[in-house]
């Protein structure tokens, strides 16, 4: 976020359409991050879903306004405005499911009498299909490998559960697969 921070004060980049779209969403995430953060720090976690929600339409809008992965854009935006927001809303994706799961725990929700191990590995099922559906719609490797980094440290953490950690790895896997994939094809039509 510091480079596109830095790169859209430049006095070139002052009027640029692109700095238009992402504007006002901006600064709404921005408040949004801050107000999660202190929520989740005094463990308010059924605010700080509601919270994380809203943070993540903000990137959703900001993706969408930005066509990632859809237009072709000039190197300098690609990378002061496409990476960030793309890294951004990888990383959010992944935060926002991993908060509703901590704030479940934190209610001593029963799990609909479903093992704390067969939701995780729901969850992160859930997970590899929105990044997959991601990969697949907008080609966005960025995205990818963010998810595919926050996979491996779940299954860092979750070793003690050999399934989640198999499942999870896998994901991985099928993820990195998908974006070579992509890659390749995409190389393939130009």
């Amino acid at each position: 976020m510091a480079i596109f921070v830095v790169f859209q004060l430049l006095p070139g980049e002052r009027r640029r359409e692109v700095r238009e779209k992402v504007g006002w969403l901006f600064v709404a995430s921005s408040i949004l991050n801050i107000a999660w953060m202190l929520l989740w720090q005094f463990e308010y976690l059924l605010f700080s879903v509601v919270i994380m929600f809203l943070l993540l339409t903000t990137l959703i809008l900001i993706y969408i306004r930005l066509d990632i992965g859809k237009s072709r854009v000039q190197p300098s935006e690609r990378i002061a405005f496409h990476l960030p927001f793309s890294v951004y809303l990888g990383w959010i994706t992944i935060a926002s499911i991993a908060n509703v799961a901590t704030a479940l725990v934190s209610i001593n929700w029963d799990g609909l009498g479903i093992s704390p191990e067969t939701w995780a590995i729901v969850i992160v099922i859930v997970a590899l299909l929105i990044a997959i559906l991601v990969e697949v719609t907008r080609k966005d490797v960025a995205y990818g490998l963010v998810v595919i980094w926050a996979l491996l440290g779940i299954a860092f953490k979750q070793s003690s559960s050999q399934s989640v950690v198999v499942v999870t790895e896998v994901g991985a896997v099928i993820l990195a697969i998908t974006l070579v994939a992509i890659i390749i094809l995409s190389r393939y039509k130009h």
